[in-house]
């Protein structure tokens, strides 16, 4: 939290549980690599996770700042730490975001916003001097996507192989994906839900069952586990058929 929101505001949590999703997947992975470990020597392993681990190596740049430089980082709004512009920049009727990732990208930027001269500017030309002149930079690059509309530059900024893109709503993100051939919705026992992102070819995820409701498959799950009825508290049974990772 203390990374998200305005520099002179209020700390800001995320609009999602990130780092509980985080943490589920990191899970996933290490069971995942622990199969393989035991398909390939016959050994198990013991996996451990949890939030904060997770939420270190998910915070990537903004932790290596401070362990590799003593940087502690702050709120900066929307901007980046490292590189600009790579934020939502206010054009004719609304907000796009536009990403300059290195020098190439910033000059095909600038050529196709009409202004190719900032490209050789001494003071935008490399990544580390536009990141450091940001706040001059900032109000020359406004001024030229004040002359169209957000969805206007976002075609021609696209057709120039600038990074850019609209802030969508989930209703317009759940649109994009379905113009863009995604399919993002699919029914689940005849439930709508979103679309499992992980496509396999010859393993495809499979949508015959609705989402359970609770504890509906608690019974199956602690008998594949090896537990006794709840009603006999539960207590674990060793059984060498159960598999382990």
């Amino acid at each position: 939290m203390s990374l998200t929101g305005s520099p002179d505001g209020s700390p800001y949590r995320a609009g999602i549980s990130v780092f509980d999703v985080m943490t589920g997947l990191h899970s996933a992975i290490g069971i995942l690599a622990a199969l393989h470990h035991r398909d390939v020597t016959g050994e198990g392993q013991q996996i451990e996770t949890n939030l904060l681990s997770t939420a270190l190596s998910a915070l990537v740049n903004q932790t290596s700042a401070y362990v590799a430089g003593g940087v502690v980082p702050h709120r900066m709004g929307n901007s980046h730490l490292s590189l600009f512009p790579y934020e939502p920049l206010a054009t004719g009727d609304g907000d796009l975001i536009v990403v300059a990732g290195n020098d190439s990208q910033f000059r095909k930027l600038v050529t196709a916003l009409g202004s190719p001269g900032l490209a050789d500017d001494n003071r935008f030309a490399t990544v580390g001097k536009r990141n450091d002149n940001r706040e001059e930079l900032r109000p020359l690059l406004l001024e030229r996507l004040a002359s169209k509309s957000a969805q206007d530059w976002f075609a021609v900024l696209s057709d120039a192989g600038v990074p850019c893109g609209p802030i969508n709503d989930v209703r317009g993100g759940v649109e994009l994906a379905d113009r863009l051939g995604l399919e993002p919705v699919v029914l689940a026992g005849g439930i709508p839900t979103v679309r499992n992102p992980i496509r396999m070819s010859a393993t495809p995820a499979s949508y015959d069952l609705a989402p359970p409701a609770l504890d509906a498959d608690g019974a199956a799950i602690r008998s594949w586990l090896g537990f006794a009825p709840v009603h006999e508290h539960a207590q674990p049974v060793h059984d060498s058929s159960v598999p382990s990772a």
